[in-house]
């Protein structure tokens, strides 16, 4: 297979993250989420693509001053075990590193994959009360995913939560 190339996302790459997307809401493995907002938060979003295709995407959502969330990991089946996961991670931690954040969240049932990326899996209580507290009056879902609050539950079942030290 040819090579491929991770950037950062377009708004013109949406639709193509939209279809990455759809196949891993209908088998229950990722929440869905409408256009409008994946258009919201493109700047999140890296891409791969080879020839003009997307094959993977992935979002960087930034929680808290040092805290970061991996989310919406995708690599088309057709691509899995090229290396397309591994580089799309990778590029979510430089955009890290560059926004000054030390740790990264994800919320994953892929905890071999995340494992070899150094990601361990944690406990309940990663932030200090004070920051649970302030996270605490986020309308984000993810957020309240992180914190493994009760009305998320059945959305994360089967889910592992994990933490990479950068």
């Amino acid at each position: 297979m040819s090579e491929y190339t991770v950037r950062p996302a377009r708004s013109a790459d949406i639709l193509g993250i939209h279809r990455l997307l759809e196949p891993l809401v209908e088998r229950r493995i990722l929440l869905g989420k409408d256009l409008a907002v994946l258009y919201g938060y493109v700047q999140e979003f890296v891409v791969a693509e080879r020839d003009g295709e997307l094959i993977g995407c992935g979002a960087l959502h930034v929680m808290w001053e040092d805290l970061g969330e991996v989310r919406t990991l995708i690599v088309r089946d057709d691509w899995l075990h090229h290396g397309v996961g591994r580089a799309l991670v990778e590029g979510l931690e430089e955009r890290a590193i560059a926004l000054g954040l030390r740790r990264l969240f994800c919320l994953t049932f892929e905890v071999d994959f995340f494992t070899r990326r150094g990601f361990s899996q944690i406990g309940e209580q990663v932030v200090d009360p004070d920051v649970y507290s302030q996270l605490l009056r986020s309308p984000d879902e993810g957020v309240a995913e992180f914190l493994d609050l009760a009305h998320v539950k059945p959305n994360t079942l089967g889910n592992t939560r994990m933490l990479k030290n950068l």
